[in-house]
């Protein structure tokens, strides 16, 4: 099974580190994984322009392209966000709205994908649960199966706060890294349980 982890943060920072974290356990268990991150990529917003409604793709050429293919092939999606001002980083929403030329080929070709999420932010309450509803609700609006680590400590996903000191910072936070792991333990169990059905 193939698991894409987008990593929505324009830095190489918490993010970043947690994303690849999470990959890393998805590879011990025998998934095929592709980190991508949107550092350095030229990926502009969408334009409203409805060019993918009458020509079935996206009038932009940029390197948006390299994510359609991912996420086409993915069986389960991990969105990766910092905290923007209580929110994901506008680098993701970009990735977000621009899917609409992959649903305009093909408005099925997200059903029955497995997605999570994980935010992190530089205050323990930032945004992040506000953060993971925007992602959830592109998941539930192109039938995308949203996920969390369940109740008792990751109720919506992996939520961490790095106490501004990046990738060190999240390395101490001890319940964030509890929801991160709730989170992927619960996302590796349902993509292998609704796989086998």
């Amino acid at each position: 099974m193939k698991v894409i982890g987008i990593c929505g943060s324009p830095r190489d920072g918490a993010t970043s580190f947690l994303l690849k974290k999470a990959l890393e356990k998805l590879d011990d268990e025998g998934f095929e994984t592709m980190f991508i991150s949107v550092k350095d990529k030229d990926i502009s917003p969408c334009s409203h322009c409805n060019h993918c409604i009458e020509n079935k793709e996206c009038s932009i050429d940029d390197d948006m392209i390299e994510i359609y293919d991912a996420l086409k092939e993915a069986d389960g999606i991990i969105m990766a966000s910092p905290i923007h001002f209580g929110s994901i980083s506008a680098q993701l929403k970009a990735v977000i709205d621009r899917c609409q030329a992959l649903i305009m080929e093909d408005i099925d070709i997200f059903k029955n994908k497995v997605g999570i999420s994980i935010v992190v932010g530089g205050d323990r309450s930032g945004g992040q649960e506000l953060a993971i509803q925007q992602i959830n609700t592109f998941y539930l609006l192109n039938k995308i199966i949203p996920l969390s680590g369940g109740s008792f400590g990751a109720n919506l996903g992996a939520c961490l706060w790095s106490q501004d000191d990046g990738a060190n910072g999240v390395k101490n936070d001890e319940y964030g890294l509890k929801t991160l792991d709730m989170t992927i333990s619960h996302f590796k169990e349902f993509l292998i349980e609704f796989n086998d059905k």
